[in-house]
């Protein structure tokens, strides 16, 4: 029995050991939001640990780091932000954190849309809402894990290679699928401005109370002059967003006659046992889900 015990406490420290150098191992990465951190993920694989700040279900505009992400970010080799003004509390963050790595923009390469919010003009953040700008976003993500971990480079371009031709072939389907439905029934309202790079790629157009950020508030004659527009374009459904305050957008509906289309993920993935639990699905799921509505009669 003794020989037994010995053996067994022979296997465990074994175990524990290659578990640990497993873990020493891979590559720590943050990503600051859930679409981001599954990219990195997709890419990775079990090479990398990643580690997102901001979580499933929440929104990216209004969050408010903590203690844990300055530790976060100290103690990681690569930052995956998405860039084009999303994060405006990013850089204090990597300031505090003397973090030292691979800081990795996203969205370097697309090509913005602009929009007038405040009297200014800004970029629109939400660039992965096109499928072939979420494959620039993974092109990106390659090449940092490439020069990060030049050993296993063969690994994650293979791996990223995969995922880049399941994107490519959502592209695809995304646009023979709107095409589908009739123009004249391709008009949304929708919480706020963040499905611009979806409408221009695919065909529809969306309104919204709000503007790219959910920070703002309308005023009270902007809402009586959308309230007008969507009557005058016979905007028929609105739709939800799974990170966002739903009241403003389902008063317009009632003030308005529209009806409720649903729950689409604009700004993050759902929790695992959800309709979005990574980018490609959750991707599917708003094509889906958009056109079941625009063409129910």
């Amino acid at each position: 029995m003794r020989m037994k015990r010995i053996i067994m406490m022979i296997v465990t420290g074994l175990l524990i050991g290659t578990i640990q150098n497993a873990q020493a191992n891979t590559i720590k990465i943050v990503a600051t939001h859930s679409i981001l951190g599954d990219m990195a993920q997709q890419v990775g694989g079990d090479r990398v640990q990643v580690t997102t700040l901001v979580r499933v279900d929440r929104d990216p505009h209004t969050y408010e780091p903590t203690p844990a992400d300055v530790r976060h970010l100290r103690d990681a080799k690569i930052v995956i932000m998405n860039g084009l003004g999303l994060e405006g509390w990013m850089d204090r963050l990597i300031s505090s954190s003397g973090f030292q790595g691979k800081l990795v923009v996203a969205s370097k390469g697309v090509t913005p849309r602009t929009m007038t919010e405040d009297d200014q003009t800004i970029p629109d953040p939400h660039a992965w809402n096109n499928a072939a700008n979420g494959m620039i976003y993974v092109h990106n993500i390659i090449q940092a894990l490439v020069e990060t971990d030049p050993e296993q480079a063969q690994s994650y371009r293979s791996r990223g290679d995969r995922y880049l031709e399941e994107l490519q072939q959502l592209d695809l389907w995304a646009s023979r699928t709107m095409q589908a439905v009739p123009v004249q029934k391709r008009k949304v309202l929708i919480s706020h401005d963040a499905f611009g790079y979806f409408g221009d790629a695919y065909g529809l157009t969306f309104l919204s109370p709000l503007g790219i950020s959910t920070e703002s508030e309308p005023s009270a004659g902007e809402i009586a002059q959308l309230i007008k527009q969507i009557r005058q374009e016979k905007i028929e459904v609105y739709f939800l967003e799974s990170s966002n305050d739903p009241r403003i957008v389902q008063q317009l509906g009632k003030a308005t006659g529209a009806r409720a289309g649903g729950t689409l993920f604009v700004e993050a993935l759902s929790g695992p046992s959800g309709p979005a639990p990574n980018y490609a699905q959750m991707f599917r799921h708003n094509v889906e889900q958009l056109k079941k509505v625009m063409l129910a009669p």
